[in-house]
């Protein structure tokens, strides 16, 4: 369907909404559907009317400058109206790509050591502290779940809760293995060492988002553990909950009482289990696209952090920065996200104009 049509059916239906709306004859429930979808269209149709009335401001300036003593003046306006009209047009474009539904989600992150030992343990907690940092300068709360540390600062596994405005669209393209470069603490010779760690940013599920039968689920209680295997609770308050038909698996041990880690285990099943639909549905609509930034491919090796050189570079797009000192501490990381969320939005456009 040409760009054209498509807005020329979106208008009709804004008109053929206010005609319902405005006769009354629509019963409660109709009339909710239809204020709904007439408000949501309502931006969109605005755009698409300013974008025709420049077109056709360019073409009344571009006639009037068939007058000699109109034409300096006509010409000027046409070239400021030729200088609008590609910026409302991309305006009317962009406003036309599907909305993803989670990103106004919060977000469960993540992350997980990968190869490198004890230095891929230390760099998961590197990045761990990025986002943290980087939600506190978003005003977001952040809201650790559970952390399995080494005992000298490394992490095998954190995880955490983030909720503020926007955080699922702004972290989505944050999964995948995350790869560093640098000399560890412990290297005599100075030799730079490479090893990876895993993000994993889920949009947090409601109970509308996915459904989980309770008859799907095994419950397994048992006593909570701490580092080298030592008991920091007396009573069974630790949490397991497999999910039966994914075999999906969740502990919870961070909190004293039972309630409370089955609660927390609950929302990262929920987000796990509502992640898995969405990349289901995106591979049945989308297979093609699997290469993009989008892709959330989480064994895609995505962005490289070398420390010797200062150096952060994201794979995906060819984009690399020498500020790692300000990405690492959160502070620099919106630049890279930026360019992320940029370079889907113009793939996205590519396939609305093909």
């Amino acid at each position: 369907m040409s760009l054209l049509l498509k807005l020329n059916q979106i208008v009709t239906r804004h008109a053929e909404l206010q005609d319902s709306l405005s006769a009354g004859t629509l019963d409660s429930q109709k009339f909710v559907a239809a204020s709904k979808e007439y408000a949501e269209l309502g931006p969109l149709v605005e755009a698409v009317n300013e974008w025709h009335k420049a077109e056709q401001e360019l073409k009344d300036a571009e006639a009037m400058a068939a007058d000699p003593d109109m034409k300096a003046m006509a010409e000027e306006e046409a070239a400021s109206i030729k200088k609008r009209l590609p910026v409302l047009e991309q305006a009317v474009k962009r406003m036309l790509l599907p909305k993803d539904a989670a990103d106004e989600k919060n977000a469960i992150l993540e992350i997980r050591a990968g190869t490198g030992g004890e230095e891929a343990a230390l760099f998961a907690a590197d990045l761990f502290r990025m986002y943290q940092r980087y939600a506190a300068d978003h005003g977001w709360k952040f809201e650790i779940m559970e952390l399995s540390d080494t005992g000298i600062g490394g992490y095998r596994e954190a995880i955490a809760t983030v909720t503020g405005r926007n955080v699922f669209a702004r972290l989505k393209f944050e999964s995948g293995v995350h790869r560093v470069q640098r000399v560890p603490a412990t290297e005599t010779q100075g030799r730079i060492h490479t090893s990876a760690a895993t993000v994993a940013v889920l949009p947090e599920a409601e109970d509308v988002d996915i459904k989980i039968d309770e008859k799907d689920l095994r419950i397994d209680v048992f006593r909570s553990s701490g580092p080298g295997g030592q008991s920091v609770n007396t009573t069974d308050s630790a949490v397991r909950i497999t999910h039966i038909p994914t075999g999906v698996v969740v502990s919870q041990q961070d909190e004293k009482s039972q309630h409370k880690n089955k609660a927390k285990a609950m929302k990262i099943l929920r987000a796990r289990l509502y992640d898995a639909e969405r990349k289901r549905l995106d591979d049945l609509r989308a297979a093609d696209r699997k290469g993009q930034v989008g892709s959330g491919d989480r064994s895609e090796r995505i962005r490289t952090y070398n420390f010797p050189q200062s150096r952060v570079t994201d794979h995906r797009i060819n984009l690399t920065l020498y500020s790692l000192d300000q990405v690492i501490e959160g502070r620099g990381l919106d630049e890279l996200i930026d360019a992320l969320t940029s370079d889907d939005e113009a793939s996205r456009l590519a396939e609305l104009a093909a």
